[in-house]
Formats: C-alpha cells, structure tokens, sequence
C-alpha cells in the first residue's frame, strides 16, 4: 500500500504542475551549444514562454506529454516515495526518539529516487521529446515528431530495441539521487523542526507545506545541473544504431554545455524548475502525507471492528 500511496500522489500533483515542466523543457534546450546572444530567444522567462506556447499550440498546448508525465510520475514515485516510506517504517532512517537521521535519510531517499528514475526513464525520455515539439517559428532543441506516448513507445522500440527505451537512463538517476536526496532529508528534518512548536500541531497540512517547500527549494538547486544534462540528452537526434549525435554520455554533455554556454548555461529554466518543483513538491508530499493518514485512520478502524 505505501507504494501505491506513493504513486498516487505524485500523479496527481504531475496533473496540475505539467505546464510549468513544458515551459521548464523548452527553456532548457533554447540556445543549446550556443554561446549567449548567438541564438534566437524564443522564450525570455517563464511568463513570456508560456504566451508563446499557448500562441503557438494553443491552450492544451501547456499540457504536452501530459499522459507521459503523469505515468512517469506514478512509477517513479510508487518506487521512491513507497520505498522511502519502507524504509522509514523500519527504522532505517530514524534514531531511537523517532528524529530523522541526516545521512540515514540522504541514503535511503538516493537510494529509492535513483531506482525509481530507472524504472520511469522511458516516460521520461517520451515526455521530453513531445513537450519539446512545436511550431517551427519557435522550436528548441531537436525535433522528434512524436504524436503521442503510445505510438512513441512503439516507434522507438521498433528502430531501437528495449535499449532505446532506457537511453539516457544513467542522467536521470543521477539526476534523481540529487534531487530526491535533497527532498527528501530536507522535508524530514524540516518536520522534525516545525514539530518543535505547538502551533503545527493542530495544522499538520500546513506543517507538510511549510516543509515540503523548503524540500522544493533544496531539490531545485541541487537537481537543476542534472536535469538540464538529462533534458539535452533524452532529446538529442541519434544515429541508425541509438547513438547521440550531439552528446556522448554525461561527461561529455557537461563538457560541451560548460564550453559553449558556460556556467549559467547549467541554470537555464531555473526560475520555471523551481515554480514547478515547489507546487509538485508541496501537492506530491501533502498528497502522500494525506493519504498515508487516511491509511492509518481506515487501517485503526478496522482494527476495532
């Protein structure tokens, strides 16, 4: 049930924060490898971006890859948040007094985000290629022509195998164990924190709130190098056998990104990262914090009859 709970929560957060990470992905691939002011900038913040996406693909055009996003949230976080709370059950992240441990928990939630970022990449590889895609007015980054996440899945399996599916993999779970480290401790021993004061506890949402935004915050600035690498290199062209024509793995990526753009470059799309990490991180932990209450209240209830 924790894994469901878990899954639950962040597909339902991932439906209302969608629009933030199209905005976010093409931000991320505008002037790729090229230098500042040698590109054309379709999309000059977050606000202005969004005008353009919704001139430009129309108002469901800020829903891109919605399904892809939704089902990758849910596997992803039925791996994470599910094996995160396992764990937190045992005691593997605790002390005695029930306190969270830092290293404990930076562990634990490396460990559970890494795998569940395994296990969604293909969603995640999909989900970038179709919110990258738009007119030709205004496109970023390279153009794959997807229509949607099942034919997606089918096309690429069909030119490149199981293999094609999982390219890019490495990125995100490296990716994942930064930001999910991040997170995770941080929400914990934020909780731990506001606990201290009588006023949360008549107001556990808003004590999960209050926490999980200072997790958002932490995630962002931690994830936000590796989730650019991972956008470039799930949305690069490849060749004939599923090699990438413009990055050959993570090292390489970061090398040319750090030449061309420069260190800046690894913070394009910071501002939309966070506005959507903060409210997909609040609804994702309240969701899960909600629920596993609802658990426990069903689980006593039960228990009595």
């Amino acid at each position: 049930m924790d894994f469901i709970i878990g899954a639950l929560a962040a597909s339902g957060a991932g439906c209302c924060t969608n629009p933030l990470d199209v905005l976010k992905t093409r931000m991320q691939l505008q002037g790729e490898l090229r230098a500042r002011g040698q590109h054309t900038v379709h999309y000059r913040n977050v606000f202005h971006a969004a005008v353009v996406v919704v001139k430009n693909d129309g108002i469901l055009g800020l829903q891109k890859g919605l399904s892809a996003a939704v089902l990758m949230h849910g596997i992803r976080n039925c791996v994470r948040l599910g094996g995160y709370q396992w764990a937190h059950k045992r005691g593997l992240t605790t002390d005695e007094r029930g306190k969270t441990v830092f290293y404990k928990s930076f562990c634990v939630s490396a460990l559970s985000g890494a795998a569940g970022a395994f296990f969604g990449s293909p969603l995640f590889l999909i989900k970038t290629q179709i919110q990258s895609q738009t007119s030709k007015s205004v496109a970023v980054g390279y153009q794959h022509g997807r229509t949607g996440t099942l034919s997606a899945i089918k096309e690429i399996y069909t030119e490149h195998g199981v293999r094609g599916l999982w390219r890019g993999a490495n990125a995100t779970m490296l990716r994942a164990l930064a930001g999910s480290s991040a997170q995770l401790t941080s929400f914990a021993m934020t909780k731990d924190l506001l606990n201290e004061y009588s006023f949360f506890h008549s107001s556990p949402t808003l004590k999960t709130f209050c926490a999980s935004i200072v997790g958002g915050a932490f995630q962002a600035i931690a994830m936000q190098p590796f989730d650019l690498v991972s956008t470039r290199l799930y949305n690069q062209p490849v060749d004939a056998s599923g090699r990438g024509l413009l990055y050959k793995n993570i090292p390489d990526c970061f090398r040319k990104i750090w030449k061309t753009e420069g260190f800046l470059g690894f913070y394009k799309g910071l501002t939309a990262h966070y506005m959507r990490l903060a409210p997909h991180g609040a609804l994702t932990l309240v969701f899960w914090d909600s629920l596993k209450d609802l658990q426990a209240t069903l689980k006593s209830k039960h228990e009595n009859v």
